[in-house]
């Protein structure tokens, strides 16, 4: 009767009418063990992509014939098992099973998998161990977005309802409904992967070397403030070795004149300028302090983060080596070394971060919306508004934004440019988002070409154009009334 409620429970796989029966497919009569389900790492949404770098694909790899391709498998992946689903041209689930992530659970999914190939898997990512595994099977690998494969579940089973099994089959019938449109996950060369994954490993110590250093400010706030005021920089070294030979008030006052002159001296911090009023911040240390038991507390925790810190910068010295090294044997060295602006330490990451084959992308507009410099366009009847690109490569937004504030400084255009777009009311972001836009278009171009940067051949494609940028140029580099020119 109208209004009368739908009664409860889970749905199951036993006595469905036949009006819906056809829409929840039936599980193999041997379903596998289930076991308590993880949650997926990257289930709020992908924040970096692997495969944006996907420079030169690995040879024996060959991107394979969609029309040669007979089934389609959903791969719903967690930490320590995953749920795959299978089914065939004419959407007919010939597979449904878990298997744990192990070399004995790989193995099983090899043995099933083998009578149906050629086979095509859908995943809810493109990165992680999983994926390195279904590379290593020589699958053809199709990485799907978090917030599409919840909608292609969603158009399976509109009530609502959320299985791992209702998951992998959402991904499989998408991709041989919709996967003939489809980007297929290529492997990276393995010069190329080592760099990307030392470039992001790199990134990740310098987060945690952060995270340190601000627990140490805070420590020394609570029981060492004339060190804060001696010091600035506390990512420097010397401030660390500062902490470890005084570590409280009483230890700095009592080592007395010569050995805080000896500590300046040898660190090289000894400064004209500097030098008298950090003597003097020294000289008063042990004046304000705090309680007995906070100093006693606080100094060792103080001294631990020091040791960390020092550790933790070893490591980076030895991450940034290893970096160098690599980027100077990579084929694109001279691309991605040639940006200004992008000098020793951004020029691997944008390597690592794009990669060097445009057929990755396709076109400059692709990979600014994996950079996140392309904004979202919202368009109904008379609304007409565009917003900031959230999903995007993070990484690969992070590295394009510092490249695009140091070429500002490095570039007399890209200076110009910056400063027209804060004139108009931009944001220091946003104008950097903009210009960080005209770059990876200009980037792009010269991969497609194999050719480094060239300023003479852009600024007569500037002049060519007539473009609105070169005549800011010309007005900031001419001299003003009165003035003779240089």
């Amino acid at each position: 009767s109208p209004g009368r409620i739908a009664p409860g429970g889970p749905r199951s796989s036993a006595s469905h009418p036949k009006r819906i029966a056809q829409s929840i497919p039936a599980r193999p009569a041997a379903p596998a063990e289930t076991s308590e389900r993880t949650t997926a790492r990257e289930a709020s949404g992908i924040r970096s992509t692997q495969g944006g770098a996907s420079m030169h694909p690995v040879k024996g790899h060959p991107v394979k014939n969609w029309k040669d391709i007979t089934h389609f498998a959903g791969f719903d992946w967690a930490r320590d098992h995953h749920s795959v689903v299978i089914v065939d041209l004419q959407g007919r689930i010939v597979a449904d099973f878990e298997f744990k992530h192990s070399h004995e659970g790989w193995k099983g999914f090899s043995d099933k998998t083998a009578p149906f190939q050629p086979l095509a898997v859908a995943v809810e990512t493109n990165q992680g161990p999983a994926v390195d595994q279904l590379l290593q099977l020589g699958l053809a690998v199709y990485p799907v977005n978090p917030a599409a494969s919840a909608s292609y579940r969603q158009r399976k089973m509109p009530s609502g309802s959320k299985t791992d099994h209702f998951d992998g089959w959402g991904l499989a019938d998408a991709l041989r409904l919709d996967g003939h449109g489809w980007k297929e996950l290529m492997p990276m060369d393995p010069l190329t992967l080592q760099l990307r994954l030392l470039c992001r490993d790199e990134v990740a110590l310098i987060q945690q070397r952060t995270l340190l250093v601000n627990q140490l400010q805070q420590a020394l706030l609570e029981y060492y403030p004339a060190s804060l005021e001696a010091f600035d920089d506390w990512t420097c070294p010397s401030a660390w070795e500062f902490v470890i030979q005084f570590p409280d008030p009483a230890t700095l006052a009592g080592a007395g004149k010569r050995r805080w002159e000896k500590f300046l001296h040898s660190r090289k911090l000894w400064r004209p300028e500097t030098a008298e009023k950090r003597l003097e911040i020294f000289a008063r240390a042990d004046r304000f302090k705090s309680s007995e038991p906070v100093i006693k507390a606080k100094s060792r925790l103080a001294v631990s983060l020091c040791m960390l810190l020092r550790a933790l910068d070893a490591q980076l010295d030895l991450y940034r080596e290893q970096i160098e090294a690599l980027f100077k044997n990579h084929p694109d060295h001279d691309i991605f070394g040639s940006l200004p602006g992008a000098k020793k330490v951004l020029a691997p990451r944008l390597l690592s971060a794009i990669g060097g084959d445009p057929a990755r992308y396709g076109s400059h507009q692709v990979l600014q919306s994996f950079a996140g410099t392309a904004p979202v366009s919202y368009q109904s009847g008379q609304i007409n508004r565009t917003t900031v690109r959230r999903a995007c490569d993070k990484f690969m937004r992070h590295t394009v934004h510092l490249w695009a504030d140091c070429f500002r400084k490095a570039s007399a255009w890209g200076r110009a440019y910056y400063e027209k777009k804060r004139a108009g009311g931009m944001s220091h972001a946003c104008a950097l988002r903009c210009l960080g836009q005209r770059l990876l278009k200009i980037l792009f171009k010269m991969i497609s070409e194999r050719k480094p940067y060239d300023a003479e051949r852009h600024a007569l494609n500037q002049q060519k154009h007539g473009s609105w940028v070169l005549s800011l140029i010309v007005k900031t580099t001419q001299p003003k009334t009165g003035e003779q020119p240089a």
